[in-house]
């Protein structure tokens, strides 16, 4: 058997030298073929030495080979450098420089013509290339390698020819390494894994923004891909300014070890520089100028698999601990407006008369029997006409029939939460797939700096990070069915309390906006997958949602009977989903785009706005300009009365100038990022509705009770420090990949999560914390007559 496989490597070898041996023949009848029939060329062959500089001319009449030999040892690994100048301008007939060693055939002309942007080339008479070192099983061996020089050009041209030995040719881990690199000029070298090191952390840095630069990762083997125009054709890449960092696992190179390729680009494009001149004409040759890039490297040891347990343990903990409190809390409410129980205890004595209460509500109406009694067709409008309006006056339907209608929000959003959800789970693992497969690291805007990956997950940490979304929007759930469970218990005994006292209970609301909060969560992990500006939208739908959410939860608190319905509500979200995809294909910079929003945005505030202050008895029809204007004369004209409703056109006035100063904000600003300042529209109605909300509570002499007002502050100093870790900004798709990276930083917390994953934790538990706020903040109403509550 070991004579077969002796036999098969030699033929191997032998195939590969005739193959070599075919392949400088043909180089070499192409370039010094003769010039003229029956002229032969000159062939002088030197044996040359390292670190000696030689001075010679080559023309078509002769070509020059410089015989190298050096010692190669299996424990030292030492690169070999080849200096070239040519000290003519003949563009027209370069020399060619071929390098022969084994299993190795490096070749490249001088000038060297590198292409940039819209094929304009670049001259370059200094060059310097460094040779791949083939393995060897020895332990000691002489290897042998030649360095042809020829050209096609019938006159002199001088060049200097320079072979070196490059002594720190393996990096060290934990040591930083400092050299200078140019688009002519790349360097590589070699790193090999410690022993005990499974995973190490690349990290190359410069002080130089520009000129831009490529840091490539290659498994050992020869041609190394060292320039511009081939250093993407294998192993992972990411082009760089300052910062660039890649994380690279043994399991990856068979070998244990690969090489560190540094390469600086003929323009700065890439990396977010200005676009240069147009040539002249198409073969023009442009003068590069001086693009020497001084740069440091350093390996060090990634984290181990105990770091990835104790991060994924302390997420779990943290969010648990919420689950742990909340039973304690269940555990010890002994009584309250409807005599709370444990939750064990309700769940066990009361499902069934639930289920029938439910199933009775469910089956005999249909959601459009709206105002199908007799008073409330007869006096809607006379009572909505009231100067001060109570709970009582907007909870006139059937409770059946709003159960009902709240409930769509719920069944709505889950069937949009699927549907939303399968292809961007399938968008996003082709991305990553795509990322392993073709390497370049541009594609994503992660943290490089603190990314650590797992399986084929490039940035693990910032998806476990969103663990908290969906694990506190479960929790939410649970707490809305106890509260709902305990009000259809009150609702079956006939408790006067249920029936005539407090905000009316209708939890859809609060089932919808519990679902959003775990499929933010879903959607935020998929897009931290491979953040960019094509799939940001995946991480705001559901904010949107949320918002939106909220603000009708507020509404429906007084406004039970005429809030708006499920698919009214979720049609205009999707409305606002539509114009933030729009947003972020065609409004970077389109003045007609941001003029069409602008104006959009505050017809609808003022729409919404008169539906608002008249309580539903707007109609939006083809009248309505006329009825506007109407009003204008009668009441501002005509008569000069004030509003009839001072507090709610405080409200609207102040609500139509925040909208109409963001309106302005983005026509003249015209921010990139559209999706996060749509978002920031959505949180500023959503903050000035809720501070209406309060004040006017507090106005009315309503209190806010203990546990509301310990969520209220806790989730306000939560918010403050999420809001700092959001503004962090770690990386952005605004700008180029390599821009994006000067932002990068290292974890901050058990070495394993970075500022952002702190914006996770946080903003998962102020989201949490605010839907508790909704939840509680009226619970001191519990006892108090609906005649009594003022509707505001």
């Amino acid at each position: 058997m070991s004579q077969i496989s002796h036999t098969i490597n030699t033929l191997n070898l032998f195939t590969l030298c005739t193959r070599y041996t075919l392949l400088w023949l043909c180089v070499t009848q192409f370039v010094c073929g003769s010039g003229a029939e029956g002229e032969t060329n000159n062939v002088i062959q030197k044996d040359a030495e390292f670190d000696v500089t030689y001075n010679d001319t080559v023309t078509s009449e002769n070509q020059t080979i410089y015989a190298f030999n050096h010692t190669v040892s299996r424990n030292k690994t030492e690169g070999v450098r080849v200096f070239v100048d040519v000290l003519s301008q003949g563009f027209e007939s370069p020399i060619l420089f071929v390098v022969r060693q084994k299993q190795a055939v490096v070749s490249f002309q001088v000038p060297l013509i590198l292409r940039g942007l819209y094929q304009r080339k670049y001259p370059y008479s200094h060059v310097g290339r460094t040779l791949c070192q083939p393995p060897t099983r020895a332990a000691s061996e002489t290897q042998y390698f030649f360095v042809d020089v020829s050209t096609l050009s019938s006159l002199g041209t001088n060049y200097q020819l320079r072979v070196s030995r490059v002594e720190s040719f393996t990096l060290q881990t934990d040591k930083k390494f400092s050299f200078t690199a140019s688009p002519s000029q790349p360097q590589y070298f070699k790193y090999v894994f410690p022993d005990g090191v499974d995973t190490v952390i690349v990290k190359v840095n410069s002080e130089m923004t520009f000129p831009c630069s490529v840091m490539s990762i290659q498994d050992i083997q020869c041609p190394v891909y060292d320039l511009d125009n081939n250093v993407a054709f294998i192993g992972m890449y990411q082009t760089m300014t300052k910062k660039g960092a890649i994380t690279v696992q043994r399991k990856d190179f068979p070998s244990n070890s690969f090489y560190v390729v540094v390469v600086v680009k003929t323009e700065d494009e890439a990396c977010g520089g200005p676009l240069r001149f147009y040539p002249l004409r198409p073969d023009e040759l442009i003068d590069a100028g001086n693009r020497s890039k001084f740069i440091d490297v350093i390996v060090t040891p990634a984290i181990n698999s105990e770091v990835y347990v104790m991060g994924m343990l302390f997420c779990l903990g943290i969010f648990l601990s919420f689950y742990l409190l909340t039973l304690l809390m269940t555990c010890k409410t002994q009584a309250s407006p409807y005599e709370y129980g444990s939750f064990g205890k309700l769940w066990t004595q009361s499902l069934d008369s639930v289920g029938r209460s439910r199933q009775e509500s469910l089956s005999s109406v249909e959601e459009d029997d709206y105002d199908t009694l007799d008073d409330i067709t007869s006096d809607k409008n006379i009572v909505r006409t009231k100067k001060f309006l109570c709970v009582s006056d907007l909870s006139r339907k059937d409770k059946r029939i709003l159960s009902k209608k709240y409930q769509i929000y719920f069944w709505n959003i889950a069937t949009i939460a699927v549907f939303y959800a399968l292809p961007v789970v399938q968008l996003v693992i082709t991305y990553q797939t795509v990322v392993n497969v073709t390497g370049n690291q541009d594609i994503c805007f992660y943290n490089f700096l603190c990314a650590h990956p797992l399986g084929a997950l490039s940035a693990f940490n910032n998806i476990l990070s969103n663990l908290g979304y969906v694990l506190l929007g479960l929790l939410f759930l649970l707490i809305v069915l106890k509260r709902d469970i305990v009000h259809n218990r009150a609702l079956v005994r006939n408790d006067l309390n249920a029936l005539e006292c407090g905000i009316p209970k209708h939890f859809g609301l609060y089932y919808a906006m519990g679902t959003a909060l775990m499929m933010e969560g879903l959607l935020s992990a998929c897009y931290h997958v491979c953040p960019n500006y094509t799939n940001f939208q995946f991480d705001t739908s559901f904010m949107y949602m949320i918002a939106g959410l909220c603000m009708l939860k507020l509404y429906q608190k007084r406004h039970p009977d005429i809030n708006a319905s499920a698919y009214t509500a979720y049609a205009c979200l999707a409305g606002v989903i539509f114009f933030s995809v729009l947003g972020v294909v065609f409004g970077k910079g389109n003045t007609v785009f941001w003029i069409i929003f602008s104006v959009i945005h505050i017809l609808s505030t003022m729409l919404l706005s008169t539906q608002l202050y008249y309580m539903g008895r707007w109609r939006l029809d083809a009248g309505i300009l006329r009825r506007i204007v109407y009003v204008i004369y009668t009441d501002c004209i005509r008569q000069c009365s004030g509003p009839m409703y001072i507090d709610r056109m405080v409200l609207l006035v102040m609500g139509n100038i925040v909208n109409w100063s963001l309106a302005a904000y983005g026509l003249i600003e015209r921010p990139n990022d559209f999706a996060s300042y749509l978002l920031a529209i959505a949180i500023c109605n959503l903050l000035l509705y809720f501070a209406f909300y309060i004040i006017m509570k507090l106005r009315s002499g309503e209190r806010i009770q203990c546990l509301a007002l310990v969520c209220i502050l806790f989730t306000a100093v939560v918010w403050g420090f999420a809001l700092y870790f959001f503004f962090q900004g770690l990386s952005t798709w605004q700008k180029t990949p390599a821009e994006s990276r000067e932002h990068n930083r290292d974890c901050i917390l058990l070495s394993f999560f970075d500022d952002h994953d702190i914006w996770h934790f946080l903003s998962s538990i102020a989201m949490f914390g605010s839907f508790l706020v909704l939840l509680t903040m009226d619970d001191d109403l519990d006892t108090v007559q609906r005649d009594k509550i003022l509707a505001f």
